[in-house]
């Protein structure tokens, strides 16, 4: 059974920095591209970082490119989303997506495997 585990949202001032994990049981997480999507009320799901199975590439969309990292331990079957200097537009339910394959993609609809979710809330 796989299952994706996001922890570390909650609450923070602009300006603040939050890491979040996604914890991966149940498959062989180095054979997957792993994403970081968010949510926000009202709008489409986001792609806010992206990394191959390696580690070696990784996306960021142009609103969060220098503030946001996205890094994994294959050893640990984790991925993280290191979030700096946080914007209340930043404020969504952010999600860890897996993806059987090398690369990774912006589409939310090719991923195979979802986590339930975390809430970032970011005041001003």
């Amino acid at each position: 059974q796989v299952q994706l585990v996001e922890s570390g949202g909650g609450l923070v001032q602009a300006g603040g920095s939050l890491r979040l994990s996604c914890a991966a049981s149940g498959v062989t997480f180095s054979s997957y591209a792993m994403g970081w999507f968010r949510q926000a009320p009202g709008k489409e799901r986001e792609c806010v970082g992206a990394i191959d199975r390696s580690g070696g590439s990784t996306y960021y969309p142009a609103s969060v490119k220098g503030r946001f990292t996205i890094s994994r331990d294959n050893a640990k079957n984790t991925v993280y989303l290191q979030m700096n200097s946080l914007k209340p537009e930043d404020t969504a339910i952010y999600y860890c997506a897996a993806r059987r394959g090398s690369m990774y993609y912006v589409s939310p609809n090719v991923y195979d495997y979802w986590g339930q979710g975390t809430q970032v809330t970011v005041s001003s």
